[in-house]
């Protein structure tokens, strides 16, 4: 979508008009559940967040200046309501930022090869991905699933943009650690 046609849709929305308001939902409500299912994995707590996501952008649409792309800005929106849900419900909290991810792992799967053979690779890196440290995750979930680049994951975290590449770096490198004994049963 065009910068001219998001300014369109924008102003139809803010006119009030509801065929502009289903538009918009259905143009930006699956990079909203994108964001908010990467981090939080309860169904229903998504929906509820991402409803709460749609209310808080149309309630700051008319505040948007088209200094970014919308779906940034949408994708910032997201990308914050998801972490202060996190940080309000310690439930969803799987580990603490100081844990070994590896350590994690061993704990949770202690017979790599049960893990291959009852399960498929993509599951393995989902849950491999899972185990990170939420800020790793957060970053490494952007750049790889929904293709942001570096200076936009920038704008959606407020995070500068060396640290993003160092977070997406660390984040490879513990993924790789996790997944290597995996990679080795597999070759036996």
């Amino acid at each position: 979508m065009s910068m001219l046609d998001e300014k369109e849709l924008v102003q139809s929305v803010l006119d009030g008009d509801e065929n502009a308001y289903r538009r918009f939902v259905r143009q930006y409500e699956r990079l909203v559940f994108f964001v908010v299912n990467k981090l939080i994995d309860n169904t229903e707590d998504t929906e509820d967040l991402a409803q709460e996501i749609f209310m808080k952008v149309f309630k700051n649409l008319s505040k948007f200046k088209f200094e970014a792309r919308l779906s940034t800005w949408i994708g910032q929106v997201a990308y914050r309501e998801s972490v202060n849900y996190l940080k309000k419900n310690r439930k969803y909290r799987e580990h603490s930022h100081d844990l070994e991810p590896g350590l994690l792992a061993a704990d949770q799967n202690p017979d790599p090869a049960e893990q291959l053979s009852s399960s498929g690779i993509g599951s393995l890196l989902r849950e491999a991905i899972k185990k990170l440290p939420e800020h790793y995750r957060q970053v490494l979930v952007l750049y790889h699933l929904d293709e942001y680049s570096y200076p936009e994951i920038g704008e959606i975290t407020g995070m500068p943009e060396g640290t993003v590449k160092n977070y997406i770096f660390r984040a490879r490198k513990l993924l790789k650690e996790q997944l290597a004994p995996l990679a080795k049963q597999e070759l036996l």
